[in-house]
Formats: structure tokens, C-alpha cells, sequence
């Protein structure tokens, strides 16, 4: 049987073992929304995992929706992020990009010329996101035209480029926790008519012809995606029949061959069978109907990631907030050593204190 400590083919990219570092926002970018050398640092020291999939980064400017978070889409940035990618490199990891576009969660001081929000809608969730001035509730969005959307996925497309050039391994498309992909995923959120509204398969549209054009840019065993059939994260309710349409959209991937399907089982950050669901989400069904590498996320301790990897529930176990306070947890697990406790208070902003200060063994 396999375990988390074997090495693994992730289409032709050789991963030291099963343990991924899931992508944490830190909102510790520069001006021009750039890493620094803090971020070099941060995860140069995480780099034993068999991946890293880097904090979400903004394709475009207009994608923004949190202060200080990185983009991929200007010269410099793409410089600074070659920076992080030598340093994993150097230590012998592995790493992709998340790209993110945050649709209707973001403010207007935080977008160009203070511009409103995009979205499949023009309904503004009961959302908050962090700006200048700390928390403050989300701006209301506008709804995208379809005659905007070529551009919309030509971003996504550049920013793959980007990223490749930066040294990044590969991408991963943010298609969860409710930001944009996922608000044209959902009839929850999804208000609109036309190619992009309505049917399970115009609402899957978007981010069939997101993940086409990104494979066709980089190759598609360089391109994964992230997926949360059942997170309410950022307001918003679950589809009407998440099982039908999350299946829909991993049959509609299938034959790109891309590198991988990450999965967050349950809330973002909560129960993984939430008690208000109409029905439980069938994860190895979805699984099953995808049929390739399979990541998934979400509360695993080491028992539980052992666990699905021996027993094949999963290839690839995807770690967060733990790989924060431990940058080697790797071998902390292996080797059943305590881990160090988190520092909460420090995950969003600030300099080294909770970021590149953690022990290692």
C-alpha cells in the first residue's frame, strides 16, 4: 500500500512525498502587491513539502479583494515570484501558483479607479474582506457582460504564462471558496441568462473554457483546480444539486488530463459534514467520475492523512494551517513529533513574527 511519505508522479513532476502545503492567504505583500524577501523565506523553509500551492495571487488588478495580497499579471511581480521560485527549488520542492480572481468579495478601494466589483450578479453578499482600514463589508458588485468574458479568461491565461515564467511548476485555478469561478458555478449566486446562466452546463461554462484556455498556455500537466462543492464560506448558499453539477464540471475536465482536482471536504475551515446539508456530498463518486489524481483537504490530522493514502481515497493530502506553525511538518509527522501551536493573531499582516519565525525540530 502506498503511504504519505512515498514519492508521487504528478504527470511527469516528481513529488518527494503525498503531503501538500494548501494555499494560505498572509497579506504580507509590497507595494505593487509583490512578494519580498519575507516571502522567499517563508517558503524556502516549507519547501520538504511534496508540494507547495502558494497563497492565492490576483490575476489582474480588478481580481483584488483582501489588502496586500500578491498578483502575477506585472513585470515586477513576476520577478519577485521567481525569487520564491528558485529558493523552493534550491531546497528541493515543488511549487504552484494559485490563480484567483475574488469577484463580488472585494471593496472598492481596493480595485482600480475605485471600481465596483465583477460578478456573475449584481447581489451583494452579507460579506466582510480586509482593507486599509481593517474589516469592512464587501462593495456591491456589477454583473459581467458576456462580451467581457474573452477577457476575463485571456487573464487567466496570461497569468498562467506569468507564473510559468516566474518558475512556478504549475497553476492552480481557484475555483472555491466562493469567489468568482464559483459564483458563476452556483444557481445559488449565478443570476444571470444566456451562455453563462441558467443550466447546469452554461453555469459550468466559464470555468471549462478557463481551465481549456490555461492548459492549452501552459499544458495541462501543469494546470490543477480547486474545488468546494460544499462550503457556505463568504456568504453564499450551496447549489440547488451540488452533487449533479460539481460531477457535470469533473466530467467536462477529465479529457484535458489536467495535473490534478483539489478538493475542500465540507466548509472551508469547519465541518466537513456540515449538519445543515439537504443531503451528504459523495466525495469518492466525484472522485470515481474524475478518475485522476485526486487532493483533498480540509482538517486532516496525520492519522487521517495516513489513512487516505493507504486506503486510496485520495492521492495527494493537501495540509494548511499546520504547515504554518510547523515549516517541517513533513517530518514531524513521519516521525510523530509535537507540533508547534499556531500564533492566530498573527496569520494576516505583519512582518516575521508568526510567519518565518516557527522552530523546526
Amino acid at each position: 500500500m502506498p503511504t504519505l511519505y512515498d514519492s508521487f508522479d504528478l504527470s511527469g513532476i516528481h513529488l518527494d512525498n503525498r503531503l501538500v502545503m494548501a494555499p494560505l492567504t498572509r497579506n504580507r505583500a509590497t507595494p505593487g502587491n509583490k512578494p519580498n524577501a519575507l516571502t522567499v523565506e517563508y517558503y524556502r523553509q516549507r519547501a520538504t513539502a511534496g508540494l507547495i500551492i502558494t497563497e492565492a495571487t490576483q490575476i489582474s488588478p480588478m481580481g483584488q479583494g483582501y489588502i496586500d495580497t500578491p498578483g502575477i499579471y506585472s513585470a515586477d511581480q513576476i520577478e519577485a515570484w521567481g525569487s520564491v521560485s528558485d529558493a523552493v527549488h534550491a531546497a528541493g520542492g515543488k511549487l504552484f501558483m494559485q490563480l484567483w480572481h475574488v469577484g463580488r468579495i472585494s471593496h472598492t478601494s481596493l480595485l482600480p479607479d475605485g471600481a465596483s466589483p465583477v460578478s456573475s450578479t449584481d447581489r451583494k453578499p452579507n460579506a466582510m474582506t480586509f482593507a486599509a482600514e481593517g474589516f469592512v463589508e464587501v462593495s456591491g458588485p456589477r454583473a459581467l457582460r458576456d462580451d467581457e468574458i474573452p477577457g476575463l479568461i485571456d487573464d487567466y491565461r496570461k497569468a498562467a504564462r506569468n507564473a510559468i515564467d516566474a518558475g512556478c511548476d504549475g497553476v492552480e485555478i481557484h475555483s472555491a471558496n466562493n469567489y468568482l469561478l464559483e459564483q458563476f458555478l452556483r444557481d445559488s449566486v449565478n443570476d444571470r441568462s444566456g451562455p453563462y446562466g441558467g443550466s447546469i452546463e452554461n453555469r459550468t461554462r466559464l470555468v471549462v473554457e478557463v481551465m481549456q484556455t490555461v492548459c492549452r498556455e501552459v499544458g495541462a500537466n501543469r494546470v490543477g483546480i480547486r474545488l468546494s462543492p460544499m462550503t457556505t464560506f463568504n456568504d453564499t448558499p450551496r447549489d440547488s444539486d451540488p452533487q449533479a453539477l460539481y460531477t457535470h464540471l469533473v466530467e467536462q475536465l477529465k479529457p484535458l488530463g489536467i495535473a490534478y482536482v483539489h478538493v475542500v471536504e465540507g466548509e472551508t475551515g469547519g465541518a466537513r459534514e456540515p449538519e445543515d446539508a439537504a443531503q451528504p456530498f459523495d466525495y469518492n463518486a466525484l472522485k470515481a467520475a474524475f478518475g485522476g489524481c485526486w487532493m483533498v483537504n480540509n482538517g486532516y490530522s496525520k492519522e487521517m492523512a495516513e489513512s487516505a493514502i493507504a486506503q486510496g481515497s485520495a492521492d495527494l493530502i493537501a495540509i494548511g494551517r499546520p504547515f504554518i506553525s510547523n515549516p517541517d511538518l513533513v517530518r514531524r509527522f513521519k516521525e510523530g513529533a509535537e507540533l508547534n501551536q499556531l500564533q492566530e493573531d498573527k496569520l494576516y499582516g505583519g512582518g516575521t513574527a508568526g510567519y518565518t519565525d516557527y522552530p523546526t525540530l
